[in-house]
Parts: C-alpha cells; structure tokens; sequence
C-alpha cells in the first residue's frame, strides 16, 4: 500500500485530501491528513468578528466533518519532516509516506517586533487570530475617540486586501456609532502604496481618501513603545497611536524552521508554476505556506488545489501532462456601509477594472464598490463550508482570464 501524507486540514489541505481521494484507489493508496486542531476556522470570517457582524462560532466547524471518506485524520502536533527519509514526526507518532502535500499555513510572529507584545491586547491588538478578534471587538465597543493606528509589520501577510477591509469598516463602524467625528483612522503600511499594484493601489487609494483615512506608506517598522504609545520606524519616524491595531510578521510553521525543509522564516521554496517542491522529492506545497508571489487567501488555496491534484497525477502515472498555475487570485474587499469591491489578477496581470465572473454581465464588478459585491462576500462563507470543502467545482478557473477586464490600462502605467 502506499501511502500520501497531507499536512494540514485547513483549506488547502481538506480541498486536496478529497481531490486525491477521487482520483486514487482506495485498494492502492492510503492517505492520511495530520493536523493538531479538532476545529476548522472560516479565517476570512474574523474580521467581521470586531465590528459584530459575525461572532466566532460563526466562522468555525468540526474539521472532522470536511475529511472525505477513505482518508483517515490524525490529530498531532508536528514536530519534524525528514524528506530524505521521508518520515514525518509527531509528538504521538511516526508517519512514512511516499509522496506529500504540505499545506500548514502561516501563522503572526508579534514576538519578533520589539515591544509588540507589551501591551498585547490592551492597547495593541490583532484580528489575525480568533482570540485576537473577539479581544478587538470588546475594544473597539469602548472605543470613543482618539486615533486608531492600523499597522503592517512586514509583508508577505495572509490575505492583503485585510488591511484596507480593516479600515474601511471601521470608518463606517465608527459612523453608526456616532463618534467617526471623534476618531482618526491612520493606515500605516511598508508598501508603496494602499496596494501592491498601481490600478488598484491608485483606486483603493483614492477610496481611503474619500472616507478621510490617512495613509502611511513605506513605513518600515523598528519597534513599538506601548508605554508612549508610539510605533518607530527603522528612519526613526514616530507615530502615536491611542489604539494600534497591527498585523505581526507573518512567518511559516515553527516544525518547517526546525526541520531545516523551508527557508528563514518557515516558507517552503515552491515552483510557481507547478507547485512542487524546489528543494525536495516527492513534495508539493499548497496555501499560505508557499514562497510563490501570490496571496496568501484562501481563493489561491483553492485554485492551487486544482493545480497539485493534476500535476501529482502526472507524476504518479507519468504521464508528463503538468499544469502550471498563474498566480490566480480573487478577492472581495469590504469597503463599508454594506458595499464591497472585488480585485481578480495573476502573478503577471495586476487588477482590473471590469465585470466578473462573466465578461460585460457580471453581475459582480471589479474594483468598483456596489452591494452585490457585499452580498457575495457574505455570501462566500456558506460556498467555502458546503461547496469548496466539500471538494464540489465551482464555475472559477484555476488560470485567470482577462475577458471583461479594462486592459487598456496596462498599456497606461
């Protein structure tokens, strides 16, 4: 029998698990999913937590009900991978495998910025963790007046639009409560701009200005002085803050540093193209653990799924016929006062203005705010628990396209 070994059972992992499943005999491949939590987070579901439009429960279900039959599930703690001798250690146990998908994610390093963490969760919070969310949304409930500091560390982060969907909620959060008056937003990013691409960071720019939201960009910073209530730059530039809503360093698996398989700070060197392993035979690599020049959301894993499953495939029979992804990725940016914009693009094509998913019909519109935009967003949640996870095709390509889109303004930057 031979064996498949799934780190993860998260997004991507679950995806992979019942995509493989289908496509190998049960006679000839065991495969096994090893994760060390019982309970599966809706992660794009905790930044609706601190303005009370979801509550945590919302966001959460029993991994146990997305693993397929035929796969078995493995709660342990990972603690090394040996892809010489292909064995993985857990602190229950030992598993071999011939072939393996890593999809473990990435997690907040707030350690790793001086002072961070001393007023964690007093005056300094985060909405990357479910404890995180819920503390901020007691906060944010007492919040009446002062400056609101959202802050970026580094980059790469988990899903990059987070930031700005951050900030736009609360300005809107903080007008049905009647004190936006009150209160400043300042968005302080290292970046160039709102965004990583111009179209988009000119677009989303110019709607942080119209809700009266300052942006700090390349803001690289040092540390954090919770008893002045300051955050520094590696120039020595101070910014005061009265809340500080930051968003730490995102760094791989502890178990991907110790076991010497990734690079520095835990991400694994992954083709782009095909998503396997640079470094490492028989191994792929799907979701936030990767070191492609993609986001880190959870519309990548799912489109990367896609990919693995057919190019593993190859592999295993020979078949020679790999597929190699572009970068895909889609997502929906809260914007506020129940609107939201929503951004398609690729390793190679920045967003676009234009109509999605069908070109000139929509009905959902690329980097223009509109409610339909919302109700898809909030719609997203029940797709990614009784579609996605569940391994059924949605009508969403792995590879984009850019039928629909204003290529024009490639030509214009």
């Amino acid at each position: 029998m031979k064996k498949l070994l799934i780190l993860g059972a998260g997004a991507g992992g679950t995806m992979i698990a019942t995509k493989m499943r289908k496509k190998l005999s049960e006679r000839e491949w065991e495969i096994t999913i090893i994760d060390r939590d019982l309970t599966h987070h809706y992660q794009a579901g905790w930044l609706f937590v601190p303005f009370s439009i979801y509550n945590l429960k919302d966001c959460e279900r029993p991994k146990k009900s997305f693993i397929p039959r035929g796969v078995e599930f493995v709660q342990d703690t990972i603690v090394n991978v040996d892809p010489v001798k292909k064995v993985v250690t857990c602190e229950n146990g030992k598993h071999t495998y011939d072939w393996i998908i890593v999809s473990t994610g990435c997690r907040i390093a707030p350690e790793e910025v001086d002072g961070l963490m001393d007023d964690w969760h007093g005056d300094i919070h985060d909405f990357y963790t479910p404890n995180g969310a819920v503390a901020l949304e007691k906060k944010l409930k007492q919040f009446k007046k002062g400056r609101l500091v959202h802050h970026i560390c580094e980059s790469p982060i988990k899903c990059p639009v987070a930031p700005l969907e951050f900030v736009y909620m609360a300005d809107w959060y903080f007008t049905k409560m009647g004190v936006r008056d009150d209160i400043e937003i300042e968005l302080v990013t290292p970046l160039t701009g709102a965004f990583t691409k111009p179209v988009g960071a000119r677009i989303l720019g110019e709607l942080c200005d119209k809700k009266n939201i300052k942006v700090t960009t390349n803001y690289v910073v040092d540390n954090v002085d919770a008893e002045r209530k300051v955050i520094e730059s590696v120039m020595g530039d101070e910014i005061n803050y009265d809340l500080l809503v930051s968003i730490p360093p995102n760094f791989g698996p502890t178990y991907v540093v110790d076991s010497e398989i990734g690079n520095e700070v835990g991400f694994l060197e992954t083709d782009k193209g095909t998503l396997k392993s640079k470094r490492w035979e028989n191994m792929y690599i799907l979701g936030d653990g990767t070191n492609v020049p993609t986001s880190k959301a959870g519309s990548v894993a799912h489109f990367e799924a896609d990919i693995v499953a057919e190019n593993l495939m190859a592999d295993l029979t020979g078949s020679g016929h790999y597929h190699h992804f572009d970068g895909h990725s889609t997502c929906f940016i809260l914007t506020g006062y129940e609107k939201a914009s929503l951004i398609d693009f690729s390793y190679d094509v920045e967003p676009l203005p234009g109509m999605f998913p069908f070109p000139g019909v929509g009905p959902c519109e690329l980097l223009a705010e509109s409610h339909i935009n919302y109700w898809g967003k909030l719609m997203f949640k029940w797709v990614y628990f009784n579609l996605m996870l569940k391994g059924h095709d949605l009508p969403l390509e792995p590879n984009m396209y850019l039928h629909g889109k204003d290529i024009s303004l490639l030509r214009k930057k």
